[in-house]
């Protein structure tokens, strides 16, 4: 489990029982973690236990779009329909539970009260005696402090290193130098010889002179970024080939290649390719497309049904120094405090003009954190 700050402290005060703080710390924070799992689930139990069962079958429903047969979240609408009477609806969650994990303790107690209560016709009695928190599914473990895992991870390193020489010596494993990843190798994108041979344009005007080797490795670079999980900085590359006199084959791949990256979350970001502001006025062809993280204030907001639009104040979340304003448009209402400094995590995209492209951001998400109690 990846370790996380914030959904990790509120893990932890779930599991002590302090399910309305974790429901304190994770709500304002619903559009940091659009698309995570584990943040939609711990919202949805910890809703369970204050008895807010409308929230709870929200996030369930949310969890459930992203993992349809996990154990937690079937347990989940089981013990909703449990509590509405809907006893037959339940048992068929309950069964699924089982066909995924036969000795899940929770669908087997369930099922043994169903059993026992139902047919008797004192269900409703059972669920009114305040034993239904038994069968709420669990919460995940918090994971280890960053400590801990440090030292953990070192120390199995160090042993795999030491036994996957050995295997490779022997031959038993693959040279671990060769590329590995959990990504597939795309033929769309994979260099044939042909394009080997058909490397750059000669003539014309372009904003970058590359030679036959420099096409080649910018390309090359680009692809081995995109298997290490890095497409932002492997679209650096591609922007370069596009802007350059590249062949009109490399040009053809490389927007293909924008097609296979992912659009990035805040807990998925990859904040070593982060490019900043300043960066981003000095080459901005280079980071077309490329998603950032930047922080500041946003004014002018003009929120409507199906948008959100403001100028961001970038780097004044601090109120001393403003690198720059940048237009940024949701194509959906986001909940934002003019008052308060926030992150926006957004798609920058270019609008020509006479003195020269315009910075904007295509938003994705945003974090604002609590105010100050």
């Amino acid at each position: 489990m990846k370790l996380d700050p914030i959904l990790t402290k509120a893990t932890r005060l779930a599991r002590s029982g302090n399910y309305n703080g974790a429901i304190k710390i994770l709500t304002p924070e619903v559009n940091r973690y659009n698309g995570s799992f584990r943040y939609c689930y711990l919202m949805a139990v910890s809703c369970l236990h204050v008895g807010d069962f409308g929230g709870a079958l929200a996030y369930f429903k949310a969890a459930r779009d992203m993992k349809i047969r996990h154990p937690g979240v079937l347990l989940g609408f089981a013990v909703l329909y449990l509590r509405r009477g809907e006893i037959d609806r339940a048992v068929d969650f309950y069964l699924e539970v089982q066909e995924l994990d036969k000795k899940n303790r929770i669908a087997q107690k369930a099922l043994v009260i169903i059993r026992k209560y139902a047919g008797a016709g004192n269900f409703s009695a059972w669920i009114d005696s305040g034993e239904l928190p038994k069968l709420f599914p669990p919460i995940p473990p918090a994971g280890f402090s960053p400590a801990r895992v440090a030292i953990l991870t070192a120390a199995v390193l160090a042993i795999l290193g030491i036994f996957c020489t050995v295997l490779v010596s022997a031959r038993v494993l693959p040279n671990p130098f060769k590329r590995r990843s959990g990504r597939q190798e795309i033929a769309e994108i994979t260099l044939t010889r042909e394009d080997r041979a058909d490397l750059v344009e000669t003539g014309g005007s372009y904003r970058y002179i590359l030679t036959e080797k420099q096409v080649l490795d910018t390309y090359e670079r680009a692809f081995s970024l995109f298997f290490e999980y890095r497409d932002e900085a492997a679209k650096t590359n591609l922007n370069r080939l596009l802007e350059s006199n590249a062949s009109q084959r490399y040009k053809n791949k490389s927007r293909l290649f924008f097609s296979y990256m992912e659009v990035p979350r805040f807990d998925t970001f990859v904040w070593k390719d982060n490019f900043s502001y300043s960066e981003v006025l000095r080459a901005p062809f280079l980071y077309r497309d490329c998603h950032v993280i930047w922080r500041g204030m946003a004014t002018n907001v003009d929120a409507l049904q199906n948008l959100t639009a403001f100028d961001f104040l970038v780097g004044y979340d601090t109120r001393r120094t403003l690198e720059g304003i940048v237009p940024v448009v949701f194509d959906q209402a986001i909940p934002l405090n003019p008052e308060r400094p926030l992150e926006v995590l957004g798609r920058i995209a270019l609008i020509p003009t006479e003195q020269g492209p315009l910075i904007r951001l295509e938003g994705v998400a945003i974090h604002q954190p609590m105010e100050a109690q």
